[in-house]
Formats: structure tokens, C-alpha cells, sequence
């Protein structure tokens, strides 16, 4: 007995000192691709940083920070989303990879992962789904707006994405879990969820023992015709389901002529609250609602006061050190006499 309790007192202190050594997050990065100017140029990876999470800088000079030519099978990348790793060891980093401006939008190949220790330089991969998984995926028409979330209970990361085959307009979500070295698919990815009308642009959250999938859905009616679209939200235990539809519409623009997409959530630093940001690309804006629980949320929109048109992206918080990194590399001129959390 006297050693269990040594054991328990020691797991107590490691874990006390562990927490401590997490670094604070003093700002913020946001990856998008652009949605204004030269069109042959706005499917490319790039980033800004806030202090606020409102008042934003684009790094690079809103300048691509990866070719997509590079990174990317078809030229193009779209959706990137960006996570850090559970150990805090470093990033993972999925898009689609697709480029429309080429090549339309009757199909893509597939995925684009990408890992970095230091958010500066980054290793890629990809997955063709056709190619490599002929049997579950031969007749795959997309494969859209991957995103990547750590499974405690695994213990690994999954990535998931939504599909469309050519034979069948139901819009699924799949997910594989990845290789230990982010360069693939452990397995061939299978069905999660299957929204009643379909899904895009799916986005998960775990708060409260609860899976918070946040997604682009729709309702039809009786003959099949949609009859409205916007954000909608389903919950789960796990992270394959059972998924709870509650079939209600969050965006404050589910009873406008106004479409929105390209749901994400994040917490703001050192505070009990969410954002939840989507992108109205049919008006060249990007707004967000607020949430303290993930189930309420503020009626009424607000604005990021940006230097760029974001496309469909995701935001992470970040330490002051790599904020500063970011910086030095892409950022020398950017000031945040804007911000009200200025540090500098």
C-alpha cells in the first residue's frame, strides 16, 4: 500500500510538472488560400498572425509560403487546416488537393499531409484515394477539406475528409487513422458519418466528454429539393459514431439568400470561449459567431479586420516564440498597433 500511494503521489507530480512546462499562447495563426486576385494564384497554402484573434496580418505579403506546384499532385491546394500535435512537438497539416482553375471541378485525386517541427519548414505527402484503395474508392469523384483530430482513446491521429462518388450525390464523411509518420493512411478510410441530407466542411471539437462535429448540411423536402443549407452541428461519444443530428442550423444566415461554408472552431487564449468562423465566398467576406459551450451561440456576426480574403481555413494558437519565428521569417514589418492584447 505504502508504494501505491508513492506511485499515485509521483504520477501527481509529473503531471503537475508537465502542465507547467506548457509554454502560454500569446497569438494566434491563420491558414487559408485566397479568394481574391489572380485566380491562378489563389490555391496556395498561406498564413497570417494576430495577437486578438481578430485584428489580422497576412505573413509573406499574402504571397503563397509553400508552391502549391510542390506540395500538391494537381497544382493546387485548397481547405488547409492545421493542428498541433498532442506532445506539442510539432504540426500536422492536411488539404485538398485540388486545383480548379486547371482543372474544374468534375474531380481530384485526393489529400494533401504535410508535418513541420517549427511551422517553417514542412515535409509532404499525398493520397490519391483511386489509386491507392481501388476497391473502396475506384469510382471517387472528391475528396474534400480534409482535417486531422487526436484520438485519446487510440492514441493516434485521424484524418477525415468528406467523399462524393460519381455514381452517388450523397456527400459522406470518411476517416483513416494516420501512419505514425504523417507520410499516410494506416488503413483504407471507411464511413463515419452520414449526415440525413450530406455534409461538407466537417470540423471536430471534444469538449465535455462529448465529439462536436460542426459541418456544412442542408434540408430537403419531400421530393428531394434542398430547401435551405448553413452550419449545422451533430455530437457523439466517438469519434465513428453513433453521431446525434439535431438538425438545427447555428450560422446566422441559414434564413438569408446568403450561403455559407468552411466551418471552424477555435479557442481563444486564456479564455472559456469559442469562435466559430465560416466563410461567405459567394460575398467575399469571412465573419464568426461566439460560444462558451459549444451549444449556444451569439446571434449576431462579426467581422475580422484582416489584409486578405481568406478561403476556407483554420486558425491554432500560438506561443510567443513562434510568434516571433513566424515573424522573422515572413513578417519583419508587421506591427499589432491594432490589437488589443499588443505585447509588442
Amino acid at each position: 500500500m505504502k508504494n501505491f500511494g508513492y506511485i499515485i503521489i509521483l504520477s501527481i507530480l509529473i503531471s503537475c510538472q508537465s502542465s507547467n512546462t506548457n509554454k502560454p499562447y500569446e497569438g494566434y495563426l491563420f491558414t487559408y488560400f485566397e479568394g481574391q486576385g489572380n485566380r491562378e494564384m489563389q490555391e496556395q497554402l498561406r498564413f497570417a498572425i494576430s495577437m486578438d484573434a481578430i485584428h489580422w496580418h497576412a505573413l509573406n505579403d499574402n504571397k503563397p509560403i509553400i508552391d502549391s506546384e510542390i506540395i500538391s499532385q494537381s497544382g493546387g491546394i485548397r481547405d488547409p487546416h492545421i493542428l498541433r500535435k498532442e506532445d506539442q512537438s510539432g504540426f500536422f497539416m492536411v488539404a485538398t488537393d485540388m486545383f480548379t482553375m486547371k482543372n474544374g471541378w468534375d474531380s481530384n485525386p485526393g489529400i494533401i499531409l504535410m508535418k513541420s517541427s517549427n511551422l517553417i519548414d514542412w515535409d509532404h505527402s499525398w493520397i490519391d484515394l483511386e489509386n491507392t484503395y481501388p476497391e473502396a474508392f475506384k469510382n471517387v469523384k472528391w475528396v474534400w477539406a480534409p482535417q486531422t483530430i487526436y484520438d485519446h482513446v487510440a492514441g493516434k491521429y485521424l484524418v477525415y475528409f468528406t467523399v462524393r462518388f460519381h455514381h452517388n450525390e450523397k456527400l459522406d464523411f470518411y476517416g483513416a487513422y494516420a501512419k505514425e509518420d504523417f507520410t499516410g493512411l494506416e488503413s483504407v478510410p471507411v464511413l463515419m458519418f452520414s449526415p440525413k441530407y450530406g455534409g461538407i466542411d466537417g470540423d471536430i471539437v471534444f469538449k465535455d466528454d462529448y465529439y462536436h462535429f460542426f459541418f456544412k448540411g442542408n434540408t430537403k423536402d419531400e421530393n428531394g429539393i434542398e430547401v435551405k443549407n448553413g452550419i449545422q452541428r451533430a455530437k457523439s461519444k466517438s469519434l465513428f459514431g453513433i453521431w446525434q443530428e439535431d438538425f438545427e442550423y447555428i450560422d446566422a444566415y441559414s434564413e438569408q439568400p446568403i450561403v455559407v461554408e468552411g466551418s471552424s472552431i477555435f479557442k481563444l487564449n486564456n479564455e472559456n470561449e469559442y469562435i466559430l468562423m465560416y466563410d461567405l465566398y459567394a460575398n467575399q467576406r469571412y465573419e464568426f459567431q461566439r460560444s462558451k459551450d459549444l451549444e449556444k451561440f451569439s446571434k449576431e456576426t462579426e467581422s475580422f479586420v484582416k489584409d486578405f480574403h481568406p478561403r476556407h481555413g483554420s486558425v491554432i494558437s500560438l506561443t510567443k516564440n513562434e510568434l516571433a519565428l513566424l515573424k522573422s521569417k515572413w513578417g519583419k514589418h508587421i506591427q499589432f498597433s491594432n490589437s488589443k492584447n499588443n505585447n509588442e
